[in-house]
Parts: C-alpha cells; sequence; structure tokens
C-alpha cells in the first residue's frame, strides 16, 4: 500500500491552524516552546514563527547541568531571530534528589530520566504564565505511539502542531523551513544521556514505526513489527486521559 505525504500543503496547514488557534485561545498569547536542539522543538518554533511572527515565539533552554550540544540551540534561535532565555534545571534537580535522599529513597534509573522532562515542563509553564504565553508540546506522532514520551513531562502542552505527524512526515516539513539550519531537522534523536540514540534505545527504526502508523509496513521485518507491537501495547496507558472509577454515577 503506497502513502503519498504533501509536505508543502501540511505546513501551510499547520501555519493557519497555529494562528487559528491563537486567535480562539490567545489572541495577544506567545507560543513557548522548549528547544532542545532536536528536529521536533526546531521545526515547531519554525512553524509558530511563520504563523504569529518572531515576536510572538519564546524559546526556552533548559540544560540539566552542562548539555553537549546546547550550542544547537543558540544556533537555532540566532536562526530564528525569536527571543529566548536559558533556565538551567540542574539545582532543582539536584534539590529533589537530595530530598529523596534524605526521605531513604534512591531514584531508579526511570526516574532519573523521567524526572528532567517533568521539570521542563513546570518550568515552560511558570514561563508561560508570566510572559502570556501558551506551551507548546513538540512531541511526533511516531513517539506518542510507541510511548517514546514522558508523562506530565513532554507529553503534556497547550498545542500540538506535530502532534499528528510521524518522523517521517515531520522531517519532510522541516525540510521546507528556510529559516532553521537542515543540519538539526536531520538530526538523530538521542536521549542526552547516554550517548545511545532513540532507535538504540527503541530496539526499531522510526521509519518502521511510521510505517506501521501509516498502514505502508508490508516490507518491515518482523522481528520490528513485534517489537512495534510490545511498545505500543506496553506504553497504552500514556495515550489514556488519567483514570477514575467507572461505578460513580455521573452527573
Amino acid at each position: 500500500m503506497s502513502y503519498i505525504f504533501d509536505a508543502a500543503a501540511v505546513r501551510e496547514d499547520l501555519i493557519k491552524w497555529i494562528r487559528e488557534w491563537f486567535e480562539i485561545n490567545g489572541k495577544d498569547a506567545k507560543a513557548v516552546l522548549g528547544l532542545s536542539g532536536g528536529k521536533d522543538s526546531t521545526i515547531a518554533a519554525s512553524l509558530c514563527k511563520a504563523a504569529l511572527g518572531a515576536d510572538r515565539v519564546f524559546g526556552v533552554l533548559m540544560p540539566n547541568g552542562v548539555q553537549p550540544d546546547i550550542e544547537d540551540s543558540y544556533e537555532l534561535v540566532e536562526s530564528l531571530g525569536i527571543p529566548y532565555a536559558e533556565i538551567n534545571i540542574s539545582d532543582s534537580y539536584l534539590g529533589i534528589e537530595k530530598q529523596l535522599g534524605k526521605a531513604g529513597i534512591t531514584m531508579t534509573k526511570q526516574a532519573q530520566t523521567n524526572l528532567p522532562p517533568r521539570l521542563r515542563m513546570s518550568s515552560l509553564y511558570a514561563v508561560s504564565q508570566s510572559i502570556g504565553g501558551r506551551v507548546a508540546n513538540t512531541c511526533n506522532l511516531s513517539e506518542t505511539y510507541v510511548g517514546w514520551e514522558t508523562r506530565w513531562g513532554d507529553q503534556v502542552g497547550d498545542f500540538s502542531p506535530l502532534g499528528g505527524l510521524t518522523v517521517t512526515e515531520v522531517i519532510a516539513i522541516g525540510r521546507l523551513c528556510d529559516d532553521i539550519p537542515e543540519r538539526l531537522v536531520v538530526k538523530a534523536p538521542s536521549d542526552g544521556l547516554t550517548g545511545r540514540t532513540d532507535e538504540d534505545n527503541l530496539g526499531t527504526r522510526y521509519a518502521y514505526i511510521d510505517a506501521v502508523i501509516r498502514g505502508c509496513a508490508e516490507d518491515v521485518p518482523q522481528a520490528d513489527l513485534d517489537r512495534i507491537a510490545a511498545l505500543t501495547a506496553g506504553s497504552e496507558f500514556k495515550r489514556q486521559s488519567i483514570s477514575l472509577p467507572t461505578f460513580i454515577p455521573k452527573l
């Protein structure tokens, strides 16, 4: 089964959608984005700039201590010409770790991995509410499909311009954005902790995940199909709203 994606048309539709969303949900508000230097936040920022203008896009750089590739984020804000702030979350992270230690709790590896995205989202909302903004969720559909996002961290936001697009589609749109460095568009996403890429950690390729999502998986190896199915099943709770008891009568 073939699938044709018109990147140019979708890009224009997204710009229009962002503009219309802000007309309803924040007529004079700024789009506030956490800028990691990765493709998703890079492309989302470019789309917001096209929709709202550079003065209504605010970037937030949030290293946890030292971030080896933070120069990519600096290059991005310069290329876009948008205002920005750098908020290092290291003190907050270490403070929570210290307080947990005092309580006799040692953070697991998973807790250590997920705490920074949650601190970053708290920081984004603090910025947003202080400057009159709306927080952009910059996750893509491929990540959501296999649960490669932190619940109550990068998973949330006020609007999600890339949420319906696969990684392949996001890159295609990014190649049409002439105000961002192309190397950031094709930069391999990584966890920023171990030097491993997302695909290394996932155990499969985004191209295969995208093929499954779009119903074009005829050439995907069975081992990858099984891996994707396991990831999807194991992360189903992340795609659901908070659970409520069903036996309570509705008003």
